[in-house]
C-alpha cells in the first residue's frame, strides 16, 4: 500500500467493541500461574500472541476453559514443569513473562529466548536478569534458553535499580517478587497503565504492590 486517502464532510456512524488491551493480557496471563488455584480473566483482545501464551500454559500442565471469545479460565494448579516449548515461547516477545511467573511460584524457569533472538541482541534483558539476580536466582543461557534457578528453592525481597526504565523488567520483576520472602523495592521503575493493571491482578490475588 503507497498511501491512504481520507474523503472528509461526511457523518461517522456506528458501534465499535474496544477489547482489553494486548500488553495487559500478555503479561496477565502468564501471572495466574502464581496463584495454585483458577483465575477468570476478561475482555481478552483476540491475537496471536494471547493464543500463544495460553498454548504455552497448557504446554506447562494448566488447564484454560474457553467462557466465550474474550474470557477464559486458567487452572495452575495441575502445572507439572518449568520448561517451555521453544517452538512456542520464541514466537512471542512476551514469553519472558514466563520467567518471572515460574521463577516466582518453584524457584526455577527454562524459557526461550524472546522471539527466538539471541540473548542481549536486538531484544535485551539484561534489566530482567539484573531484577532476578538481585532477588537470589542464578540466571544462564544454554541451547537457545533463558535458566533461572533459586537453589535455596525461595526468592528473597531486595532493592532493585532498574539502569534503563524498562516496561518488560518491571513487570517481570514484579512477578517474580510477589511469592518472595520479604520486600521489595524497583526504583526507576517503568509506571505505564497497564503496569497498574498487572499489579490489580495481583494484588486480587493476594500480593500486596
Amino acid at each position: 500500500m503507497d498511501k491512504l486517502v481520507v474523503r472528509g464532510r461526511k457523518r461517522l456512524t456506528g458501534e465499535v467493541t474496544i477489547s482489553g488491551a494486548k500488553n495487559a493480557a500478555v503479561p496477565i496471563i502468564p501471572a495466574a500461574i502464581l496463584v495454585d488455584g483458577v483465575c477468570r480473566i476478561e475482555n481478552i483482545p483476540q491475537i496471536s500472541d494471547v493464543t500463544a501464551i495460553l498454548k504455552i500454559l497448557e504446554q506447562l500442565g494448566a488447564s484454560i476453559r474457553s467462557i466465550n471469545r474474550h474470557t477464559v479460565e486458567i487452572d495452575s494448579r495441575h502445572i507439572h514443569t518449568t520448561r517451555t516449548s521453544y517452538e512456542l515461547s520464541r514466537k512471542l516477545r512476551a514469553s519472558y513473562y514466563l520467567i518471572g511467573a515460574l521463577l516466582g511460584r518453584f524457584g526455577r524457569a527454562e524459557v526461550a529466548m524472546p522471539g527466538g533472538c539471541n540473548f542481549g541482541g536486538v531484544r535485551p534483558i539484561d534489566q530482567h536478569v539484573k531484577g532476578f539476580s538481585a532477588l537470589g536466582a542464578g540466571v544462564t543461557t544454554e541451547g537457545g534458553y533463558i535458566n533461572a534457578i533459586v537453589e535455596s528453592g525461595r526468592l528473597t525481597g531486595a532493592n532493585i535499580y532498574l539502569d534503563v526504565v524498562s516496561v518488560g523488567a518491571t513487570m517481570n520483576i514484579m512477578m517474580a517478587a510477589v511469592l518472595a520472602q520479604g520486600d521489595t523495592v524497583i526504583e526507576n521503575c517503568a509506571k505505564e497503565p497497564h503496569i497498574v493493571d498487572l499489579a490489580n491482578f495481583l494484588n486480587s490475588m493476594g500480593a500486596d504492590i
